[in-house]
């Protein structure tokens, strides 16, 4: 019997192109989808842009467009960055759409009719120079508990704590660079501390893995808190209903995007949305990262149960990736964008790579340079790609491109290959996809090992026939190994599936015998994975994040003039910087590295004054500093201004003294 499914992968947030990290998520979820529909069941993927929240609304700003255009904008980068991986949605939407704003307010309504929305009076930072209130996350400080500077307003990076903003010493907006003040607001809440019995009877029916089990227990044990659901004005998103100036905060109608891609989808193809979300029909599974298991097992099922709405069968979460055993980094070249990917390397690469690598559970992952070069050219060259290319070419120039029949001892091997098929499509149903690769590579060897036992290249000189037999036991393994890899590797199955000259493949077609049938030309699979490709994609990744950005930068009220050198000082644009970081630069005596806050940017700079000043007196200082000057690469980095001081050198330079009231960005006349 054909189950009918529903999956979403959690919502690419609307203000950044995807990454390599990103891809994990989308891709263990493209092969679960691309399993289920190769194993006869109906699968429908949905997933849109998240592009509701401050983020997108000062990014635009700062860009000198419309949050609209901007999402406009970066929907299509997503599309296209997905699709150049074979991720294959049934529909790909928005957020912003009047589906998601219909079904937000539904929601909204439902709760509010269940008695589980109130009203709480709060205090919230307020930025008075941008008229703006602050998320935690735009306003930065020094840590309350270990003093660590320039951390966020909600937690500390440096030692982990979580706190209030109110609690962090000297906080300023990351917007302007000014201290907040604290405003009050009446906001929306949802209760859901009401729903932690339904929440518990969800979890019972095996909704989360095992490990996400045991920290939800944990969530409980400290009491479910009421979620704040408004957000003040100005805020791009859904205005509340009834309401002048609040609106749902994102992560309110975010979820609901997984509904509103599905109505828009069921729209358009004549189909009942209440039939397929909600009458229990359908399975609906949720991919997301563990970064947002919060959100997910808790709020959205509660939120769904509060409008009468059903709840989605399971969650799958997994864990991060690293890379060469560090998070990846943009100094290092490791943050890799999946447009600069494609540009170096085949798409098919990173599939198989991941495959090889997710397990179901929430640990990390870890991608190894090295390992991602030997792994590709050992399995999918040396192995998968190296049995056709053996075969084939035989097969089409010297014995006319004609299958023939396997015998016994081709057919006992094929009937091993065959008897995988129900451990594969458990690995694959469990999201256990390194075991399904470990299993299709070792029945690679074993076919390469029927290669290397029959020998075909010799003997095609005297038994032609005996030859056809033999490469038609390999090519029918061919086949049976790439209906067990398809789900990873499309490509490369639409290829096989070209030279074999056989409609697209399915696990029904394990079983089926290829014979006395014509085949095509043999089709180069898939080429070496070049060290020097890897490198240079690397190396393209450090040119895009330490280069000056192409993109428009925040500006000040009084425009920085146009860069300049030394040689042409006239045009120097000094400006008020408070130095928000000072670290000294590892093999450089006389350098520190200090990160300059102008209010509406930053800059790094590499400054020779560590013989007179350490890096814990710096911090928190205002500086004069030439905004303009042209970036330069050193060889610890780029240094992309100057602070200005005066003194023969060594400890007796002295850093021009600027009042503690003086505004970062100010122009010094």
């Amino acid at each position: 019997m054909t189950r009918k499914i529903i999956v979403t992968s959690a919502l690419p947030y609307a203000n950044a192109p995807i990454h390599i990290g990103h891809l994990v998520e989308y891709l263990q979820t493209d092969i679960w989808v691309r399993f289920q529909k190769a194993c006869g069941n109906t699968c429908y993927y949905f997933c849109a842009d998240d592009t509701h929240g401050t983020p997108v609304m000062i990014r635009a700003r700062s860009e000198g467009i419309t949050p609209e255009q901007l999402i406009r904008q970066m929907h299509d980068r997503h599309v296209s960055d997905f699709a150049g991986f074979g991720i294959s949605f049934d529909n790909y939407y928005s957020t912003h759409s009047e589906e998601n704003r219909i079904l937000s307010e539904r929601i909204y309504d439902g709760a509010k009719k269940a008695g589980s929305i109130i009203q709480k009076r709060i205090q919230q930072a307020y930025d008075q120079q941008e008229q703006m209130w602050l998320p935690d996350r735009y306003i930065k400080g020094t840590c309350p508990r270990c003093k660590a500077p320039d951390q966020y307003g909600d937690s500390c990076d440096a030692c982990g704590a979580h706190y209030q903003p109110t609690d962090m010493i000297n906080p300023v907006s990351a917007v302007s660079g000014n201290p907040p003040v604290l405003k009050e607001s009446v906001h929306y809440f949802f209760r859901l501390g009401d729903y932690e019995g339904e929440l518990k009877k969800l979890f019972k029916t095996g909704y989360v893995q095992k490990s996400v089990q045991n920290k939800l227990d944990e969530w409980f044990t400290a009491g479910l808190k009421d979620w704040d659901i408004s957000r003040d004005g100005p805020y791009f998103g859904f205005k509340i209903p009834g309401e002048e100036d609040k609106y749902f905060y994102v992560w309110l109608d975010a979820p609901i995007g997984y509904m509103a891609s599905c109505k828009n989808y069921c729209d358009q193809n004549g189909m009942d949305f209440e039939q397929v979300w909600n009458s229990g029909e359908y399975e609906i599974y949720h991919f997301i990262g563990k970064d947002i298991m919060y959100f997910h097992a808790l709020f959205w099922p509660a939120l769904l149960t509060s409008a009468g709405l059903r709840t989605p069968t399971k969650l799958f979460v997994h864990g991060f990736l690293t890379v060469n055993g560090q998070k990846m980094s943009k100094s290092k070249g490791t943050f890799i964008m999946a447009e600069t990917y494609l540009k170096h390397l085949d798409p098919q690469y990173l599939r198989y790579y991941y495959a090889s690598k997710l397990s179901g559970d929430v640990g990390d992952i870890e991608l190894n340079t090295e390992d991602f070069i030997n792994r590709v050219n050992s399995d999918l060259v040396g192995k998968l790609a190296n049995l056709a290319s053996r075969s084939g070419p035989m097969l089409t120039k010297k014995l006319d491109g004609r299958l023939g029949t396997p015998d016994e001892k081709g057919k006992a091997l094929l009937k091993e290959m065959t008897a995988a098929k129900e451990a594969v499509m458990a690995d694959y149903e469990s999201l256990n996809f390194a075991s399904a690769v470990r299993r299709i590579m070792a029945l690679a060897d074993i076919c390469n090992q029927f290669v290397e036992q029959t020998q075909p290249w010799s003997t095609i000189k005297n038994d032609p026939e005996g030859t056809r037999t033999n490469l038609t036991t390999v090519l029918n393994a061919v086949k049976t190994l790439t209906i067990y890899l398809k789900p990873v590797l499309p490509t490369f199955a639409e290829k096989i599936e070209r030279f074999l000259d056989i409609p697209p493949l399915t696990f029904a077609d394990v079983e089926t015998m290829l014979e006395n049938k014509p085949i095509q030309d043999y089709i180069r699979l898939v080429e070496r994975v070049e060290k020097e490709k890897v490198d240079a994609m690397i190396e393209e990744s450090k040119q895009e994040t330490s280069a000056p950005a192409e993109t428009k930068q925040p500006q000040l009220e009084e425009p920085i003039e146009p860069e300049c050198t030394i040689d042409d000082f006239v045009k120097v644009d000094l400006r008020i910087a408070r130095i928000s970081k000072a670290e000294k630069v590892e093999g450089a005596d006389k350098l520190l590295a200090l990160e300059l806050d102008l209010g509406a940017l930053k800059k790094n700079v590499f400054a020779g004054i560590a013989k007179a000043y350490k890096p814990e007196e710096l911090v928190g200082r205002m500086v004069v500093c030439v905004a303009n000057l042209k970036p330069r690469k050193m060889k610890f980095g780029l240094s992309e201004g100057m602070v200005c001081a005066s003194g023969p050198g060594g400890e007796n330079v002295f850093l021009l003294t600027v009042d503690s009231g003086a505004t970062p960005g100010q122009r010094v006349h």
